[in-house]
């Protein structure tokens, strides 16, 4: 634990001595011509009190005083204590897909209230990360940007359905650039992405997804939600449902995960692939995988609950004024 004098302007309290000791030396002589007024020198020692050896120190003495009073005084003002903290975090983004797909109920109730869950379940797993929410289908949108407000966060995820993005399909290359926008003022070093999508509908973007990722020094966690078997798609009006998705002729569409895309996205950029359909395996898992690799940020500051030593020179001021108190009663300069 290291004291400094933060502001160091408070030195300049020191210019105190400097005109304490020019005060002093033009005392003295003044009284030394007053006294040549009043009487010849030869009289000196019959008209004024005898000058003791120990007299001779008390200018000294009063300029020591003020100035371990002074250094007590810098202290208390300014005194602190540079504290410097390591301390390991992520930034994590979370990216959900909000495509129609996403609707499918292959997964009980359905892949998207299964993919707000795996978020919400995995917030609960990390500590100090930072995270953010980005949306997305054929287009993208951050609904939230990086913070420690986890509470927040959760409140944001329970809103979210399919119909926030109206531009439809999976476009990995559009999440992707709305993520990087907000990794702006983050270091490379830090920057993680959970990717929760059932992979279909793909856009073909996955490739110029995973180019720019690695660019940016992004590591991508994906999640993929959904089945092999699939299931037909909802098609929901003002909350109720109109029936199921159709194909160009009338028949029902039936939506499965598609994950090679997923794979190779997380592959590609130093992540791993997890399987989001277990509740009790996929946050845990996805938590581990954050936890790999954590940068360290070096903080410092300026703590007001710094080791203070004013008490000591204080008291040696203090000390010095008693001194001169005792042998000079009459707080006088003996010349």
């Amino acid at each position: 634990m290291n004291w400094y004098l933060g502001n160091n302007w408070y030195l300049l309290l020191l210019l105190v001595l400097p005109l304490l000791a020019w005060i002093i030396v033009k005392y003295l002589g003044w009284k030394k011509n007053k006294r040549k007024l009043f009487a010849e020198s030869k009289f000196h020692q019959n008209l004024f009190e005898k000058n003791t050896s120990f007299s001779k120190f008390f200018p000294v003495l009063y300029i020591l005083a003020v100035f371990f009073l002074v250094l007590s005084i810098i202290d208390i003002l300014s005194g602190s204590e540079k504290i410097k903290s390591v301390q390991k975090m992520n930034n994590v983004m979370f990216v959900m897909d909000v495509s129609n797909s996403m609707n499918a109920e292959d997964i009980d109730p359905d892949r998207l209230t299964q993919a707000k869950n795996i978020i919400i379940n995995t917030i609960k797993e990390l500590k100090n990360d930072k995270i953010g929410i980005v949306i997305f289908a054929g287009e993208a949108v951050s609904v939230m940007p990086l913070t420690t407000d986890y509470n927040s966060v959760e409140t944001y995820i329970s809103d979210l359905q399919t119909d926030n993005i109206t531009i439809q399909g999976t476009d990995f290359l559009k999440a992707m650039e709305v993520t990087v926008s907000k990794f702006k003022n983050i270091s490379k070093g830090s920057r993680k992405v959970v990717l929760i999508s059932d992979g279909e509908d793909n856009e073909g973007n996955d490739n110029a997804a995973i180019r720019l990722a690695n660019s940016e020094g992004i590591s991508i966690t994906s999640v993929g939600i959904g089945t092999d078997e699939g299931a037909p798609v909802p098609v929901y009006e003002f909350g109720q449902l109109e029936g199921y998705k159709l194909d160009a002729n009338g028949e029902t569409v039936i939506s499965k995960r598609q994950t090679e895309a997923l794979k190779k996205m997380a592959a590609s950029t130093g992540g791993n692939y997890i399987d989001g359909n277990n509740m009790k395996d996929a946050p845990k898992r996805i938590a581990e995988e954050l936890s790999k690799k954590m940068s360290s940020t070096d903080t410092e500051v300026n703590s007001r609950n710094a080791n203070h030593y004013y008490q000591y020179s204080l008291a040696v001021s203090i000390l010095i004024f008693m001194i001169i108190f005792i042998f000079n009663p009459k707080r006088d300069f003996n010349i």
